[in-house]
């Protein structure tokens, strides 16, 4: 077992160091951004690695690129700058909600975009639902080049990606719509949340759902669209009640996990009035 002074740190200079460095040290090294993740690693009985790789002094893993048609998200946009950069886009204000309310201050002043979405141990991360529901796609670097994936094919592939392999930008496509983030935070679970429900949505002249994506995060292991509930919301009008006894119509397609903060049960049983909840910030927010 390696000691942590015994652990060597390399200061990355560029993604194509990173992936370099990455790839020939193997299962043998990890990134390091924030490293918030890497602070609670002895809490999740897991080693220390010989080799960390920095990554904070990477210019092309920074900033929040805001376009016409798109936003671009370098892997190492803190939460905060997130936040930030997204506040006054109304299609963007539930991942702003997601990116603002996560964890602590302290905690979002540090932890990184691209940290939050490759720890694939933390069901409760508040980016993953809230990028779900804005169709975002991630853009991996690696050995054989960059390739961009839809966000829910890179999560449910991340613990199989070859060494080297680094998110260096998340993109989010921007439209007509408005979105919503909501979570359920206990205080037995810290500043974690035990549910997360965040939507985003596209409303016709009517007034009826045009376009509709749901992402529920802390319930299953991994976030996921909710597509059941999404169809069942089709044309219907951003109703909050209807869409919360839709939610408990739908809620068993769910295979929600237990923890110590709260029983997977639970879990589900708590999303009809998340539901419920977004659909008012939704509606309010027109």
């Amino acid at each position: 077992m390696v000691a942590a002074h015994e652990a060597r740190l390399h200061v990355a200079t560029s993604v194509d160091d990173a992936v370099a460095v990455l790839t020939e040290a193997g299962g043998d090294a990890v990134p390091m951004a924030g490293a918030t993740w890497l602070m609670r690693a002895e809490l999740r009985d897991e080693p220390i690695r010989p080799l960390y790789v920095a990554l904070g002094r990477i210019e092309a893993l920074k900033g929040v690129e805001i376009a016409a048609d798109a936003v671009s998200i370098g892997a190492c946009v803190t939460h905060a700058e997130l936040a930030g950069g997204l506040a006054g886009l109304p299609e963007m204000r539930g991942l702003a909600q997601a990116a603002g309310h996560a964890a602590t201050p302290a905690v979002r002043a540090v932890a990184t975009v691209g940290g939050n979405l490759a720890a694939s141990g933390f069901a409760a991360a508040d980016l993953a639902p809230a990028l779900l529901a804005a169709d975002a796609e991630v853009e991996v670097a690696g050995s054989n080049g960059t390739e961009r994936l839809p966000l829910a094919g890179y999560l449910a592939t991340r613990d199989q990606a070859a060494a080297g392999s680094l998110i260096v930008r998340v993109i989010v496509p921007r439209g007509d719509c408005v979105s919503a983030h909501t979570r359920l935070p206990l205080r037995v679970a810290g500043d974690y949340p035990v549910a997360i429900v965040s939507m985003n949505v596209a409303v016709s002249p009517d007034g009826t759902i045009a376009d509709l994506r749901i992402g529920v995060g802390s319930v299953e292991p991994v976030a996921a669209r909710w597509t059941a509930l999404e169809e069942a919301l089709a044309s219907q009008p951003l109703d909050p009640e209807a869409a919360a006894t839709a939610a408990r119509e739908h809620a068993g397609v769910f295979a929600p996990r237990d923890g110590v903060e709260a029983s997977g049960a639970y879990r589900v049983r708590v999303l009809p009035a998340l539901v419920r909840r977004a659909i008012e910030a939704l509606a309010a927010s027109r």
